[in-house]
């Protein structure tokens, strides 16, 4: 029978635990912009109470979150009594750098706990078993979904074999993403803040989707000049390719890859498809095949129409102006999505979330 001070000493140690893991997902979060194609992990290092370590993964190829938290504790000896908290699982292979659970027990840390388990193939719960096999406490599933969640793109694309799909849009009070036009200026429905907010998806993301409408009425740019952070590639659809050679995209020297249905040798450049009732699932396999996890898709019309028909997209964000247009180009129509519909308030303006991965599917991915 449990007692109320076992009890108490019991629901102590899940807050202890759950603060730590807390704490593993806002140092994650600092490297998110640029971790992908591997996920965004953090990692504290815990002596009787005290943080002794930190670390995050800042890209491949870089130290993993847990070889940063061990190198930022001045004293190894005290490694011996620690308990390392992370939000994702040890690796256990070798890539572009060492395993860490091979760091971790030759560094002598005695108590692990994970927020989840790695879902790739390589270590899905093998670095966890090489832990314990060396004599090393481990516990798994302390904050789990919020830890699947921060990286729901690396484990959907694990999964899935594509990358994870942002729609990002805005309309009118009533229903319209722009006046009809021919050319000329598109009619402004976002603000300076909503503006630094699709910025910073930019930044998150790994290539940025236009369709060829969008590209040759608006000739954007599609960088992260309203953020810090890196540019992504720009991908725009141009189906018989026949987009000016003069647009943003193709002069200002960043990397545009242009999505035909013709057969082009440069394949650096070109992604050759047939553009029939295949197309969004071969073209996002082939964006996976080339690294891409992260899409985001800012428009036109009918490129989010034909994605949110296919099922082919994971979030929507979709700000809503106060604008009223009276009529023009209709908003896309959301048909069927998650049970949850999300608002933030920027500013005077709304952003509206839509979820169509389920937030269960996560967990049982798994």
């Amino acid at each position: 029978m449990i007692t109320k001070v076992q009890s108490f000493m019991q629901q102590h140690k899940i807050i202890e635990q759950e603060k730590y893991i807390r704490r593993c997902i806002q140092l994650a979060m600092m490297g998110k912009e640029s971790a992908s194609p591997n996920p965004p992990v953090g990692a504290v290092i815990v002596h009787k109470g005290v943080i002794l370590g930190e670390g995050y993964h800042l890209s491949k190829g870089n130290p993993h979150a847990e070889v940063n938290a061990i190198a930022s504790v001045k004293e190894d000896s005290l490694l011996f009594d620690s308990t390392l908290y992370v939000s994702l699982e040890p690796c256990s292979h070798y890539g572009s750098t060492p395993p860490c659970a091979e760091l971790i027990i030759k560094k002598g840390i005695p108590r692990v706990v994970v927020g989840c388990i790695d879902p790739s193939s390589k270590v899905q719960g093998k670095g966890i078993a090489l832990l314990r096999k060396a004599g090393v406490e481990v516990q798994v599933g302390v904050l789990e979904k919020e830890c699947q969640w921060l990286i729901r793109e690396f484990i959907l694309s694990n999964q899935k074999r594509r990358p994870y799909v942002y729609l990002k849009w805005a309309e009118s009070q009533d229903g319209f993403l722009d006046r009809k036009r021919s050319d000329g200026r598109a009619e402004v429905l976002s603000t300076e803040l909503t503006n630094l907010y699709v910025h910073q998806r930019r930044s998150f993301s790994d290539a940025i989707l236009v369709g060829r409408n969008t590209a040759l009425l608006d000739n954007p740019t599609l960088t992260t000049r309203g953020w810090e952070g890196k540019n992504s590639i720009r991908i725009v659809l141009d189906r018989n390719l026949k987009l000016p050679s003069s647009l943003h995209l193709f002069t200002d020297g960043g990397t545009t890859w242009v999505v035909t249905e013709k057969k082009m040798a440069d394949r650096e450049k070109y992604i050759s498809l047939s553009f029939d009732s295949t197309f969004w699932s071969s073209l996002l396999e082939e964006l996976y095949l080339r690294g891409v996890q992260r899409l985001l898709v800012e428009g036109g019309a009918y490129t989010h129409a034909t994605l949110l028909s296919s099922e082919y997209w994971d979030e929507a964000d979709v700000e809503i102006s106060k604008k009223k247009l009276g009529q023009g180009v209709a908003a896309p129509c959301f048909t069927q999505f998650s049970k949850r519909i999300y608002y933030t308030l920027f500013g005077e303006q709304f952003v509206k979330y839509y979820r169509w991965v389920d937030d269960d599917l996560l967990t049982k991915s798994i």
